[in-house]
């Protein structure tokens, strides 16, 4: 059985237990890395091909003008298809109560009938939002597991939690 891990995933300027910090790697990636060592799954990162501005305020504003436009960026490439795979992870921060607009670019132009999706999200207090909504609609056909979801500033205690959700 094989699987990939398909994310999103920003680092620089992140709000972060509370405060802006740099980080070097986004939260979310750390976890996809996870998944890459624990289950063995190909790792597929989705990328604007416009940059989000490094400054935090700046690339909140840009985001929520992208979901209130329901724009679909530009990614620097695209998954064109996932039929070698059957367990597809789907890992996002959570931007402004759902998943970032890049991810909306990639996730439609693929074939989810008869896979299993397994979301995972980091976020800092919000949880899903209505991610989980909005996957049910990108992800038509899939069966959609349990999610699971890890605040940033706990992405590196998390791999033990993310081990247990992996073998659910």
């Amino acid at each position: 059985m094989s699987s990939i891990v398909i994310y999103f995933s920003r680092s620089g300027e992140n709000y972060f237990g509370g405060e802006l910090k740099n980080i070097e790697k986004g939260n979310t990636e750390v976890i996809a890395e996870y998944i890459h060592e624990l289950d063995n799954a190909d790792l597929f990162k989705v990328e604007p091909a416009v940059e989000y501005p490094a400054d935090y305020m700046k690339c909140i504003d840009v985001a929520k003008k992208e979901q209130q436009s329901d724009a679909r960026p530009e990614i620097k490439e695209t998954l064109d298809s996932i039929d070698a795979y059957d367990t597809i992870y789907i890992g996002f921060p959570n931007w402004w109560g759902t998943l970032p607009m890049p991810m909306f670019t990639q996730l439609e132009q693929l074939n989810f009938e008869g896979k299993t999706v397994k979301p995972f999200v980091t976020h800092e207090g919000s949880g899903f939002g209505s991610s989980q909504k909005d996957l049910k609609k990108l992800c038509e056909g899939a069966e959609i597991k349990k999610g699971l979801s890890i605040p940033g500033a706990n992405v590196y205690d998390a791999k033990v939690s993310v081990e247990r959700w992996i073998n659910e």
